[in-house]
């Protein structure tokens, strides 16, 4: 009897870790199996800023991300049509290594950000990475599994390996459907008492996407802006 209590009291204690180990090893591998077919999602989204210091605020923005993948290519497009329930025309998209932010409306400007390819990482967090990509960037921890939205998922913890990274980014967690290789849902822990929370919603793996999906409404009057 001793001996049976001695050898359940060692499984509890060193087996738990070991087995959390082996679940991690297990969801990454289905991200590996589902990152072969994948080439593209559109989805809704919901963001919520939050900012807790020196005043708590928050803001929620919503719209339409659209994600492609070629080969070893990636591109993504996140196009914001409301914040805070009032229309504001904006659109974030990454391509070629380069971020840029269309900003409609009276201010009609183009700005390009050509040192953002280190985020690429970031910014394709859960819509067709491998597990392998997630090792190669991120020290991993999974936190067991959560329904979202009525979809299973596996609760990740994310931590960039890249000191600089990092920095802007403490933390991540992502809810990741396995077997689409999708977030449902991500949140960044962006230091300082802010955070942002993305929710997703009415997602189509692998569809066509819109002709616009990575353009911008610019005309001859927009200034373009490269920083």
């Amino acid at each position: 009897m001793r001996k049976f209590l001695v050898v359940l009291v060692a499984v509890t204690v060193f087996g738990a870790p070991a087995m959390r180990a082996d679940d991690l090893d297990s969801v990454l591998r289905k991200l590996d199996a589902a990152a072969v077919s994948f080439r593209s999602t559109s989805a809704d989204f919901k963001i919520v800023n939050a900012m807790t210091d020196p005043i708590p605020e928050t803001e929620e923005q919503t719209g339409a991300v659209y994600y492609e993948r070629k080969n070893k290519s990636f591109q993504m497009a996140a196009h914001i049509q409301q914040v805070d329930g009032r229309p504001v025309p904006k659109t974030y998209m990454f391509s070629g290594g380069e971020m840029k932010l269309w900003e409609g409306g009276a201010l009609n400007q183009v700005t390009t950000l050509t040192k953002a390819g280190k985020f690429e990482s970031y910014l394709a967090l859960g819509f067709g990475a491998s597990g392998k990509d997630l090792e190669e960037k991120w020290t991993i921890t999974y936190d067991g599994d959560e329904t979202i939205a009525g979809v299973k998922t596996a609760k990740l913890e994310l931590v960039a390996k890249d000191p600089g990274v990092r920095k802007n980014l403490p933390k991540v967690i992502v809810w990741m459907d396995t077997t689409r290789g999708i977030s449902m849902k991500q949140f960044f822990d962006e230091g300082q008492g802010q955070s942002r929370t993305c929710t997703y919603s009415n997602i189509k793996l692998n569809a066509s996407l819109p002709g616009d999906a990575f353009t911008f409404p610019t005309n001859s009057k927009t200034q373009y802006i490269k920083r």
